[in-house]
């Protein structure tokens, strides 16, 4: 039984329902805001889901800030930098940012988030977990 969590609604479902090719249901893209981000939690694990609506894209990584250890990730403003236009996050209390697509943080310190691939299917999201 897998548990996804998602601001005070839980989704409880069998495994096998939920379960293809790794990919794990997190909520309905409706949950999600535009150009925001929310937080779901699988089993011990808080992954910030972040729907880039600007970009037409949807990103998820985990929801610690590795600065001060704060799960804040997921309250953090989006937007793109550099040439490539590089989307990325800034933590809401420090505004250390970091790439949305790599993990790397883009404020010059050795920090690093954990990244995962997301897919929409029919109004859900999805989150490719390990």
């Amino acid at each position: 039984m897998h548990t996804f969590e998602f601001i005070g609604v839980t989704h409880d479902i069998d495994s096998t329902l939920i379960v293809e090719e790794k990919w794990l249901f997190a909520c309905h893209a409706d949950d999600v805001p535009e150009n925001g981000g929310v937080c779901v939690k699988s089993n011990q694990e808080q992954i910030a889901v972040f729907n880039f609506a600007r970009r037409g894209e949807w990103f998820a990584t985990q929801n610690l800030c590795p600065h001060k250890q704060q799960m804040v990730l997921s309250r953090g403003m989006i937007g793109s930098t550099g040439d490539q236009c590089e989307p990325k996050v800034a933590c809401p209390f420090h505004k250390k940012t970091f790439s949305l697509v790599t993990g790397k943080c883009l404020s010059g310190d050795e920090y690093q988030i954990k990244t995962y691939p997301v897919k929409i299917n029919d109004g859900k999201v999805y989150i490719q977990v390990e």
